[in-house]
């Protein structure tokens, strides 16, 4: 037995945490009690980073008419994605795929500016910044769903005119819109698997030994 281990009802935990985390777009109307949110942010914040960076920058969106706003691009976008998928196109547009209006809190989530100064760990991979904050942001999803708060990522936006509604410097880059909320129940499957839009892939198509995985 690993010397450090956790107790079997921590570790229970942790796992089961992670296996009914859900990408949530229903949202209940009444709000997120500030101090919760303020512990979901911290453990956003204690996620690594590369070169210790913390390239993360967290920005609160409180004002109705610019959450409307924000809406409004996530919404130009969910139609120009319907139509680049083709055949898929109505399929899609009857999907919900965020909780933008609906959620208790809304986050915008980007990487810092001036990355570039940055070199410790992303000399060859300058991406690691990105991964970092993906970290952060699993940090808050799983801290969410343990305390019963839902979350959903929403990627439907132009970076470039998310950072100017928000006031981002140059060099500042948003990858995420996270909605946090009460919700009624959560989904006892991922909502896409659920929807029938695609199945999770079983590990032993994705897993291989030594060298890259022979086949599709």
């Amino acid at each position: 037995m690993a010397l450090n281990r956790y107790s079997q009802d921590e570790i229970d935990a942790v796992y089961k945490v992670i296996a009914e985390r859900r990408d949530m777009r229903h949202f209940l109307p009444q709000p997120v009690d500030p101090a919760l949110l303020l512990r979901l942010m911290q453990a956003a914040h204690l996620a690594p980073s590369v070169g210790f960076m913390q390239p993360w920058r967290f920005i609160r969106i409180t004002d109705p008419a610019l959450r409307g706003r924000v809406h409004a691009l996530v919404d130009e976008e969910r139609v120009a994605t319907a139509h680049a998928l083709g055949q898929r196109e109505d399929e899609f547009l009857r999907l919900k795929v965020e909780g933008v209006r609906d959620c208790g809190e809304l986050l915008a989530v980007a990487l810092m500016d001036r990355r570039e100064d940055h070199v410790f760990g992303r000399r060859t991979m300058p991406q690691m910044d990105l991964a970092s904050v993906a970290c952060a942001i699993q940090n808050m999803w799983l801290a969410a769903r343990a305390e019963g708060i839902g979350m959903g990522w929403v990627s439907l936006f132009d970076p470039e005119r998310l950072a100017g509604l928000l006031g981002m410097p140059d060099g500042a880059q948003p990858i995420a819109l996270l909605c946090l909320g009460h919700v009624a129940e959560f989904y006892p499957k991922p909502m896409l698997e659920m929807e029938g839009w695609a199945g999770r892939q079983d590990l032993s198509q994705l897993l291989s030994e030594n060298s890259w995985p022979v086949g599709p």
